[in-house]
């Protein structure tokens, strides 16, 4: 029985536990509504919280600095690549968050979500009527302290010291630079296996929280749940359709042909979720597919830091997710405003699985919103995890192409 129950993978301990959790909230709201199951159930959901909490900042920070300082050589050799990828990756990004921020604004499903913990009046009327100026951002973005911002998850002033860390050590010439990146890869490597350890315990944690939610709102928030997951398919889709298509055919991209070599890196990023375990796949398949090694080795891996399309999308919809199950209405200004954090936040982090989580969270921290509505996302983040990491691969397969069609380096198909 013991190897039975070890044999069962995380993703279907999460729809069990989800079950469960179902199962309790329906108990405590309609059959056992003053035995208050949510008052013994909280506690378990807000450790699991408060760990990933723990690990933003030294996630952040690490993935940052060796995304930057680790390409910093090759910056300078490829320098016209370097930058027209770059410039690429953030028009196509910005695009997803745009057209994930219209989805979610649209089809609304965090309407009528409880959570258990949502904010006070003052503090809804003081997040809906911030109206938030250029040199309040600048300067709330530069850190007095980061051991201070680190504490308080202080996202963006994380970001800002890590990039201008990242661009000192890539421009110092101590004989210790290396080691100084090699101890940043190190971290980095240890917080997305701690991200592993966390993520072990979400199955209690996001059975408590959905059974929390569900004793608070009762069933009708599954249909809420539905409705997100659907409304990220649907932005997806729309996505391919309004970015990449067009794309594809401006820089006169062969897809049938494209689509022959990516099919099979792209049906592993979606089974596995992972965009890392499809990416050897995908750096021989695009070789074959006509883009040269020294354009596919460079923009594939940078993409995994600065192109992370489908993530972008899932964290636009599911941040304003959050914000609408707890009762605030945002301003379009803070919702773009949230939208320049998210897109500063998720560069450098890899694309492995529910490493969005960790962003979102931290965004979230940021914008003083609730975290049992990560929670709660949790309980359908594997159907979403899927569709997001093969967009990513999908996004950053195609920018290796474009890029060499944009070079002039365009090969043939082996």
């Amino acid at each position: 029985m013991i190897g039975f129950l070890r044999r069962i993978s995380l993703t279907w301990w999460i729809i069990i536990s989800m079950v469960v959790g179902v199962m309790l909230g329906y108990l405590d709201h309609s059959v056992w509504p003053d035995v208050d199951l949510a008052a013994y159930l909280q506690p378990l959901s807000s450790i699991f919280l408060r760990m990933i909490k723990s690990i933003v900042a030294p996630l952040i920070f690490s993935s940052l600095v060796v995304g930057i300082a680790g390409h910093g050589d090759d910056l300078k050799r490829v320098g016209r690549l370097a930058f027209r990828s770059i410039l690429y990756f953030e028009i196509v990004t910005t695009v997803a968050l745009a057209v994930g921020l219209l989805a979610v604004n649209l089809t609304r499903p965090g309407d009528g979500v409880q959570l258990s913990a949502t904010m006070d009046s003052t503090q809804v009327q003081q997040l809906t009527s911030a109206k938030p100026t250029f040199s309040s951002v600048l300067e709330h973005t530069v850190p007095a302290s980061i051991v201070e911002a680190a504490a308080k998850n202080e996202v963006l002033q994380i970001v800002f010291f890590s990039v201008l860390f990242a661009i000192g050590l890539a421009q110092s010439k101590s004989r210790h630079k290396q080691s100084v990146l090699s101890f940043f890869e190190g971290l980095a490597d240890v917080m997305f296996r701690f991200t592993g350890i966390v993520m072990r315990f979400a199955p209690i944690g996001i059975g408590a929280a959905i059974a929390v939610t569900i004793g608070h709102s009762g069933l009708g928030v599954l249909g809420n749940l539905a409705k997100l997951v659907a409304t990220l398919y649907g932005a997806l889709v729309v996505f391919l359709l309004v970015a990449l298509l067009p794309v594809a055919l401006l820089f006169r991209i062969p897809i049938r042909e494209f689509w022959r070599w990516v099919k099979e890196p792209w049906l592993i990023a979606f089974s596995t979720a992972s965009s890392e375990a499809a990416l050897p796949l995908a750096l021989e398949n695009m070789e074959k597919f006509g883009v040269p090694k020294r354009i596919v080795s460079f923009v594939l891996p940078t993409g995994y830091s600065f192109n992370l399309d489908g993530s972008t999308l899932y964290l636009a919809v599911a941040s304003i997710f959050v914000a609408q199950a707890a009762g605030v209405d945002m301003s379009i200004g803070n919702q773009i405003l949230m939208m320049l954090t998210l897109m500063l936040t998720s560069k450098g982090v890899a694309a492995v699985p529910r490493a969005s989580l960790v962003i979102l969270s931290g965004t979230l921290a940021t914008f003083h919103l609730p975290l049992e509505g990560v929670a709660v996302i949790l309980a359908v983040d594997a159907l979403m995890d899927m569709a997001r990491t093969s967009v990513n691969l999908l996004g950053n397969c195609l920018a290796s192409a474009v890029m060499a069609r944009w070079e002039g380096e365009w090969g043939e198909a082996m």
